[in-house]
């Protein structure tokens, strides 16, 4: 392998992805003394996060009543039981103090008139542990909350000097022969270089694989970089059958359209008109969770109570709204459904459909951020040197089921936990340890083979055939017939990956390559998802199934584990739900039916 030229750094800590968990991370990290790295492969304020709308959850009670034991609550039922009650207890708790903190660090939420931050609605957040009315919990700026703490996190982290490594995609997790991760190889995109970053410490803040689907309110960059190089140095990932749709993304478009709009009053009707969320969830209406709402309204749909010539999506009926409210909470939705649906949201309905929004599954972490695997009989065995936070993580605070508004939480929190837990137990300057010669070898191969893969298959073909596959076969509704037929298909998709065609042979700037790698990643996941889908036979929150339609907690209240190995093939395994709390502030909420 000679053939390529390494460049060598040496930090305490590197961070993979610069999106709302990364930039936490990484300025959390440097500002406890950590030299500390970011890669990203998109500039900071470009990642994903600055898509996010709603808001970000935290019981901090300025709009009316709240206790973050009501926010422990909500989550852990949203979750549909299968979320780490330690791990829920930790977020919901920290979640008050992490709030303040970003609002110190500047960023611009939305006010009261006293000056407050001011908190909106959202769906399954309710007061009195499910009994009081709905929680005004969610802190927002406007309808641009990611964009305003993205860039706030992004400012702090130049504040305390972390250093950024911008359009640096990152192609594998260099581990020992002890299985601890040492850091991570990575592209300069620009230069056609190739950098290895050797760390005490490695965090993948990679983001989801929304981009396995043809329809999605992810950017095409989210697919999932940090889960596939995890399948490639041979870890599972965990819960991956649990995909969230957002019941409204812009019908064709797919454009998101937050779910604040309903926190403010917007109502999804059906052709008919009707309000049909009070039949399905009589007490919060069109503010259960959204995978509930994204049921109703596909049922709505297959009952031919859809609208449109074609009576395939639902209307998001804003008009009866002051337009003074909209335009002062809710701007961009405006802006976005005139551009992608060509209406004006004081006069007509927005077209909307559930689309593929959010992936509760990814890499097993603890509460401190560690990614932990199934090692000699401990599921809870930490793998040295690695971490995970945001959405490329699953330490399971949002089970089977994330309820809105806390995804920004989670990036916050978990990327704070772990610069807390490295400021604790990594030194400054620590010594790196040596490094076989060979630890780069499987890495620089497959760079190889992908760089000079001359099969008859363009790579857009391949990824167009994975992401129907999703679509048709991973969707709002399963039945062990279409997920069979679906692993079938998917195994397909992924042996025609050897097949593949790359036409650009240089290193710099070869858009095809990158997007070959990306495909490999989301392939990995993609193959993980149906695979564990056809696995669980029963529902649970995101994850319907019409031949088994009820939860199963005897046999399924435990979380899936499935590695994929190179050739597509897969192995499963179990890790238990953690049913512990870590205070005796709360005790852990015993399961029972989840209804609204």
């Amino acid at each position: 392998m000679s053939a390529y030229k390494i460049t060598e750094h040496k930090y305490d800590m590197v961070v993979v992805g610069a999106g709302g968990a990364g930039l936490r991370a990484t300025f959390g990290l440097a500002a406890k003394g950590l030299q500390t790295a970011c890669i990203t492969k998109v500039f900071p304020t470009r990642s994903h996060t600055v898509a996010a709308q709603g808001g970000i959850s935290a019981a901090l009670g300025n709009m009316g009543e709240d206790d973050w034991r009501y926010h422990f609550f909500d989550t852990v039922k949203g979750s549909d039981w299968l979320g780490d009650q330690d791990a829920i207890e930790y977020m919901c708790r920290e979640a008050i103090p992490a709030i303040i903190e970003l609002e110190h660090y500047g960023v611009p939420f939305s006010r009261t008139d006293e000056g407050k931050i001011y908190q909106r609605p959202f769906g399954g957040m309710t007061t009195k542990y499910g009994e009081g009315p709905p929680a005004q919990r969610t802190c927002a700026a406007a309808d641009r909350t990611g964009h305003a703490i993205l860039h706030t996190l992004y400012q702090q982290s130049l504040k305390h000097d972390a250093k950024f490594f911008i359009e640096y995609f990152a192609l594998d997790l260099i581990m020992d022969s002890e299985g601890a991760c040492k850091g991570v190889l990575a592209l300069d995109m620009a230069e056609g270089s190739l950098h290895l970053f050797r760390a005490q410490g490695t965090v993948l803040a990679t983001g989801g694989y929304g981009r396995a689907y043809f329809s999605a309110t992810s950017a095409h960059t989210c697919t999932g970089d940090g889960g596939g190089m995890a399948l490639r140095a041979g870890l599972p990932l965990q819960d991956m059958e649990f995909v969230q749709f957002h019941p409204t993304g812009i019908y064709g478009a797919g454009c998101l359209i937050t779910e604040g709009v309903r926190g403010e009053g917007g109502i999804l009707r059906n052709s008919d008109g009707e309000r049909f969320m009070e039949r399905y969830a009589p007490s919060v209406k069109d503010l259960a969770p959204r995978d509930m709402v994204s049921r109703s309204m596909t049922i709505e749909i297959r009952e031919g109570r859809g609208v449109g010539p074609l009576k395939d999506h639902i209307n998001l009926d804003l008009t009866h709204l002051d337009p003074a409210i909209i335009h002062e909470k809710l701007p961009g939705i405006s802006e976005t459904a005139k551009i992608f649906a060509g209406v004006d949201v004081t006069r007509q309905p927005i077209p909307v459909l559930p689309t593929v929004h959010y992936n509760m599954g990814g890499l097993q972490t603890n509460y401190h951020g560690e990614v932990v695997t199934l090692k000699d009989g401990n599921p809870d065995s930490v793998v040295p040197g690695l971490y995970a936070i945001g959405e490329a993580a699953c330490v399971s605070v949002h089970g089977a089921n994330r309820l809105g508004s806390n995804s920004l939480l989670d990036l916050v929190v978990f990327g704070r936990a772990v610069a807390n837990r490295c400021a604790e137990t990594i030194r400054p300057s620590m010594p790196h340890s040596t490094l076989a010669a060979s630890a780069c070898d499987k890495s620089l191969a497959n760079l190889d083979t992908l760089r000079n893969a001359n099969g008859g298959t363009p790579t857009a073909v391949i990824r167009d055939q994975m992401q129907r596959t999703m679509q048709n076969d991973a969707a709002v509704f399963r039945t062990g017939e279409t997920l069979g037929q679906g692993v079938d298909k998917i195994r397909q998709v992924h042996a025609s990956f050897a097949d593949v065609k790359v036409s650009d042979r240089s290193l710099i700037w070869n858009s095809d390559l990158i997007e070959t790698m990306e495909l490999q990643n989301l392939l990995g996941q993609a193959v993980a998802t149906m695979v564990s889908a056809e696995n669980r036979t029963e529902s649970r929150g995101a994850h319907a199934r019409e031949d088994f339609p009820t939860r199963n907690d005897v046999d399924w209240m435990k979380h899936t584990l499935c590695w994929v190995d190179h050739e597509g093939g897969t192995r499963i395994d179990y890790r238990p739900v953690h049913l512990s709390v870590l205070s005796q502030d709360v005790s852990v909420i015993p399961p029972k039916e989840r209804k609204y």
